[in-house]
Parts: C-alpha cells; structure tokens; sequence
C-alpha cells in the first residue's frame, strides 16, 4: 500500500472543501485508508493515521473504530507512539467503554517506567479518564510518585491524586503523609497543584479540613511573598507575580477559614493587604480582587474588611467591562442580607446600572435594587423601579411588577398605618386620580375605597406636601364611590369596601344625609354580603348613632416594638400591640370589610390572686372573664371574655359592652365572631384594655345581648337572651 498522507497535509485538503458536503467526501475517503491501514496491521504508519483520526473525531466525526489502535500505540516502546496513544484514550475512550479496562496493566507498567515523561503520560491519562476500578488499582503507585523528589512527577500526581480522590472518596487517607511537605516546595508547578490537592481534601472531609487548618500561617506567608516579592519574570502576567497560584491559596483559605475563628483571625491581615495592593487596571488584578471578596465575605472577618470588601464590589460596578459589573452585582446580591448597609452605600450606582443596555446586568441591577429596598428609601427607590417599569423590555416588566407589588404591600401599606402621617394625604390623593382615570384594575380600586374611605377628610382639605394637591369636593369623592357601586367592573367584593368607605365618610363629611340615602338603597340589595352591610349600617344610624363616631373612627396607628431582633412592626387584622392604649375608642368596623378576625397576643402577665371567673351562666350563655396585666405597663388590665352556648341552636347578633368613669381609658377590641356556636363547638372571645393611670379601683359593667334572626325552618327555633354582668376587681389595691 502506498504512504498514507501527512496529518498537515490532510487538514490542507481538508480546509479546501467549500461544502459541507465535499467535506464528508474527503473524511469518508481517508477513513477507508485509515480502517484498511488498521487491517493490514501497518505497525510503520499506525501513529500517523491514530493522530489523523484524532483531528477527524475533534472535527466531529466518528473515529471509535480506532479504540484499539491507541491500546497497540500505547503498549509500543516508543514514546511518540505512547503520546499519540495516550492522546487518543484521553478523547476516545472513558468509563463507558469497557476497552478502558486493559489499559490498567500498560498504565501500571508506564507508572513505574525509568522515564519520567512516560510516567508523565501514564498520570495525565489516568488523571483525566480513570475509572473508579482503575483508580483503586493505581492509587499506591500515585501516591509514591507524590513523595519523589522529582518536581516534574510530583505535580502531575497531584493532580492525579485529585482524580482518584473523586472518583474513590475513602482513599483520601492514603494521601495523608504525602501531602505533609507539598506546601514546602519552591516549584511553582508542584505549589499550585498541591493547593489544588488540599482543596479537594478539605471540600470532601471534616476531619481533613480540621487536619489542614494548621495550614493557615504557611499559607499566609506563600501568599504575602507572593504580592511583596515584586516581579517575577517566569510566572508574572500584567505585572502580577503568579495571579494562578494567588487565587488556588484565596480559595482554600476561604474554605479553612469558614465557622473558624481562629483560622479567620490569622487571615485577616493578608487579605486587607491583598486588597488594597492589588492592581486594579488589568483584568488579572480584577480576578485576585474578586477571590479576596469572596474570601472575606465567608470568612469570620472583621467588620472593616467586610466594608472594605463591598466598595472593591461598588468600584467593579464603575468598570468599563460588562463582565466585571455583572460579576459585582451578583456578588453584591448574595452579601446584601448579611452586610446591608454597607451595600446601601453603592445604592445611586447600582440603580444606573438599571440603564445598562446588556440586558443580564439589567436583570441583576433590578433584582439587587428590590433587594435594597426598605422604609427609608422606599419612596426614591420605587420613583427609581417605576420609570425602570414604563421603559424596560417587556421580558422584565412581570418581575418588576411584581417586585413594585411586593415592596408596596411590605412597606407602603405599613406607611399607611403608622406615624408617617405626611404620606396619607399624598396616598390618597394619587389613588384617587386612579380611579378617575380607570376602575378596570379591582385590587387597585378596593385599595384606593379603603384608603378614601379613611383619609377622604384628607383628600377634599387640598393639602399636600408631596406635589400640586387637587381641589375636589366631598360630593365629587361620594359621586366616584357610589360609581364604583353601579359600575358593571365591580366585583362584589369592591362594591362591599365602596359601601364601606361610604359609611365611613359619614365621620368625616358633612354630607350625611347623603350617605344615608345611599346606604338604606343597597338595604334591598340582592346581594346578600352588602345587603347586610347596608342593614348594619342603617342600624348605626337609627339605634346606635351615639355609638357611630367611635366605631367608625380611623385605624389606630401602629407602633413599632422593641424585640431581640430587628425593629419591627406588630400587626393583627389593623389591631396593635403597644405599651400605651392606642384609641379611647373601639377600633371595630375600621379594618377593611372581608377581612377575618384574627388572634389577639398581648405581652402580659397574669393578675395576682385573681383566678378566672364566671360573669354569666343563664339559659344556656355561659361568659367567662380572664385577667392579665400588660407586661410593658402594669396600668394596664387586659380582661378577656369568653362566651359559650350549650344551646341546640346558634346564638346570633352577640354584642358585648364596656364602660368605665373618665379617669380611664379604654380599648374595645373587636369580637373573634358575633355568633356563639351551639353546642359548645366553639367560643366567642372578646379583648378589653384598660389604662388606670391613678390605680384606683376597676369597676366593669358588661351588657350582651341576643336578638332573634327569623329563619324559614321548622326545625329551627329562635333564642332570646338578654341580660347584665357586673364585676369589680380589687387585685392587690391596684387595677
């Protein structure tokens, strides 16, 4: 058979096809000298024709027919054909192959050759595709070749050792002793992989990573050697003496010096000087700035070097290169829960990241900007996100909006109901202007009737300090309410908060006689949820009037509270939990209508000497009292009321009542339910606070009353109960 071609010459003719297809032409036509190469088991050209087969299968051709010739290759006693071997079994063959197999006796026997550089070849190849059998049967002659003295061999154990510790974890014992002295080598190559090797040790193993904590003061100095030495002309890139073997050392001493104090400690030092003598103006400096942020952010480090950490992150975000902001802002995402404030610094440069034109910083910048959001910041941050929302691409307007939704409902409500009395009228007045312009969106248009229905005063006083406040008159705020009652979009949960809010506005308008008009309307309503909101509503009109102003009164506003934790704000169901009574009045029908009762917690002690007791047990009510003082204040005497019907039939319309002389103060709470299940299924419970400043004595007189509820069954019989529970306490000469 003639000569086959040269592998140069091949990539030549192969280079010259202008169709995919003269292409497959060519690689057929040489793969069939090839394979009858192969059959005439051509020792002569065997090499040549293993290496074009290897350019063919990286050009993504088939090449597995040719498994076997490496195996021939690599049991020849000629290097350059152990190279070209050993080449094809690293990119043909792996562990799904069982022709690997038998290359375990070649590579034991090329492991102990007296050639290091076949020895090399035998610790790359089992280095890169040795299965977990191979390694087991050649993990003692890796570990001897780690203890030579031959820094050529020793860095290509190493690596190999770490091959072997992957793919068989409990050997890892067996390269203990060799890696003792691994830190001690002067060779570059020798140094960088056996940082590499305690790496993978200390990733895999608790006990390894307690062993090589000890580590720590030896790998310090490698390090500060390495930034104070100056230049080094055989491993400096950019001016930077061996970048490589900087960032392998950063790594590991951000696994040792995880949960360690001591270790975090002794690392500390090196770290700042790596941060701040590092250059920034090339890449490379760039990549060793970064591994010291990681490695200080999971560390135990000191609180300056945190900080100092994120402003390296912060100077990332002014760089030139996306790659490098992107990698600043995702960073600056995973420390922003831990190091907040530090973060907040770099808040204005973060946000005009928001303008970038690559879109994955785009996505990064929003999703840190919400991460930053708090009740400090909130208004400039959502000014901030909202124009982000009008102009950005429609792939990001869902999650923005729904970060927007998610802040608002986080903070802004909470503004609503507490002391930033400033934002009320400024929140009402741009819900109102929505209304005007749309009532289509039904969550938006229940929050703006809650939030009229509460600060409507506000709205017709044309106050505000945040922008040109509107003129508008109470009968145009009444004539958008009673709109929303009429208008084909409202649900019927909207037209109950609309009602709401009108009834509320009888508080805070003149106009009640209006209002009254429109609530006895919807008391024919056919629908029963706001037909009977419009009844209970003319029933505080009629029979209770004196009671209206006090029931209808705004929402107590909200305190923080001092905890272990974060400062925080405690909220049930509009209710509050304070140190000081909140209202003289019963906060009763102010929470937004639909919304449940919930649990009431109050801080508090129990009363000395004053067991429970029974205030009524008749026809078959039964009213308990318990008693608690208010741990914060001890003026204040929570009492709780516990109401139970042993009847057959449900107790409806259940309303319970305080009074006390005007030394005191007074908190009614909202009843868990006005109906009293029958048969002791259930109990309806009841908070009274009282503020005895003057610690005289407390004299409770209670009223609860049953009215009948007319219902078409003949099984169904109606109760009537009325009576009066009187109760003085005398705890302890204090009240």
């Amino acid at each position: 058979m003639p000569a086959p071609i040269r592998l140069r010459e091949l990539i030549r003719t192969i280079r010259t096809a202008r169709t995919q297809a003269e292409e497959r032409e060519m690689i057929q036509k040489e793969c069939a000298a090839i394979r009858s190469s192969f059959r005439e088991e051509d020792n002569t050209y065997r090499c040549r024709n293993v290496a074009k087969l290897l350019y063919m299968h990286m050009l993504g051709y088939p090449a597995h027919f040719g498994q076997l010739e490496c195996l021939k290759l690599i049991a020849s006693q000629k290097f350059t054909d152990k190279r070209i071997g050993y080449l094809g079994a690293m990119l043909l063959l792996d562990e799904r192959q069982d022709v690997h197999l038998l290359m375990t006796n070649c590579i034991k026997n090329d492991l102990n050759h007296s050639t290091q550089y076949v020895q090399g070849l035998a610790l790359c190849t089992l280095g890169c595709m040795g299965s977990s059998e191979m390694c087991r049967d050649l993990a003692g002659e890796v570990e001897k070749l780690l203890k030579t003295s031959n820094s050529y061999l020793r860095k290509k154990a190493a690596l190999c050792a770490v091959h072997v510790i992957r793919k068989v974890p409990e050997l890892m014992e067996m390269f203990l002793p060799a890696t003792k002295n691994l830190l001690s080598e002067k060779n570059h190559g020798v140094l960088h992989t056996s940082v590499v090797l305690l790496t993978e040790m200390c990733e895999r193993s608790p006990d390894m990573l307690t062993h090589f904590r000890k580590l720590v003061p030896q790998l310090v100095r490698i390090l500060k050697n390495l930034i104070m030495s100056g230049y080094s002309p055989e491993h400096d890139v950019s001016g930077i003496s061996d970048p490589f073997l900087q960032v392998r050392i950063l790594r590991l001493l951000r696994i040792l010096g995880k949960s360690d104090d001591d270790s975090s400690e002794a690392m500390n030092d090196i770290l700042a000087q790596v941060a701040t003598n590092t250059e920034t103006s090339k890449n490379v400096g760039n990549a060793i700035l970064y591994e010291t942020v990681l490695t200080i952010m999971d560390i135990k480090s000191e609180s300056g070097l945190r900080v100092l950490a994120i402003n390296i992150l912060g100077r990332f975000l002014l760089n030139n290169d996306k790659n490098i902001r992107y990698v600043a802002l995702t960073s600056l995402l995973k420390t922003v829960q831990t190091d907040h404030n530090a973060v907040q610094r770099h808040r204005s440069t973060i946000v005009d990241c928001l303008k970038d034109l690559d879109v994955s910083i785009k996505r990064r910048a929003m999703e840190l900007s919400f991460a930053l959001v708090n009740g400090n910041n909130i208004r400039g941050m959502m000014k901030e996100l909202l124009y982000f929302l009008d102009s950005c691409d429609p792939e990001f307007k869902a999650d923005c909006a729904s970060g927007v939704f998610l802040a608002a409902e986080k903070y802004v409500w909470v503004c609503l109901n507490t002391s930033c009395v400033e934002m009320h009228a400024y929140t009402v007045q741009r819900l109102y202007k929505a209304l005007l312009d749309d009532i289509s969106q039904q969550p938006l248009v229940q929050v703006a009737s809650w939030c009229i229905g509460e600060y409507g005063d506000l709205l017709v006083s044309g106050q505000c300090e945040e922008e040109e406040p509107i003129q508008v008159t109470e009968d145009e705020v009444l004539d958008v309410l009673e709109g929303l009652l009429v208008s084909n979009l409202s649900t019927p949960v909207t037209r109950g908060y609309a009602l709401t809010a009108i009834m509320k506005l009888s508080t805070r308008f003149s106009s009640v006689n209006r209002i009254k008009k429109v609530v006895s309307i919807y008391g024919s309503s056919i629908d029963v949820e706001l037909q009977q909101r419009a009844v209970e509503y003319n029933a505080l009109f009629k029979k209770y009037d004196h009671m209206r102003p006090a029931l209808l009164e705004r929402m107590p506003i909200m305190e923080k509270t001092a905890t272990n934790g974060p400062t925080e704000i405690v909220q049930t169901n509009g209710e509050t939990e304070s140190s000081a009574l909140d209202s003289k009045h019963p906060p009763s029908i102010t929470q937004p209508p639909n919304q449940q009762p919930s649990c009431y917690k109050y801080p508090a002690l129990p009363f000395a000497g004053i067991p429970p007791m029974t205030a009524y047990n008749k026809n078959g009510l039964k009213i308990e009292f318990t008693f608690e003082r208010s741990n914060p204040n001890p003026n204040i005497s929570v009492i709780t009321i516990h109401a139970s019907n042993s009847t057959e039939a449900d107790m409806t319309d259940f309303v319970f009542q305080a009074a006390v002389p005007k030394t005191f103060q007074l908190q009614l709470l909202s009843p868990s339910s006005n109906i009293v299940p029958a048969l002791n299924q259930g109990n309806v419970t009841q908070v009274i606070r009282v503020l005895n400043p003057q610690k005289v004595r407390l004299s409770v007189v209670s009223q609860a009353r049953l009215l009948p509820v007319s219902r078409k069954s003949s099984t169904f019989h109606s109760i009537t109960w009325s009576g009066t529970c009187c109760l003085t306490v005398k705890p302890n000469d204090q009240t």
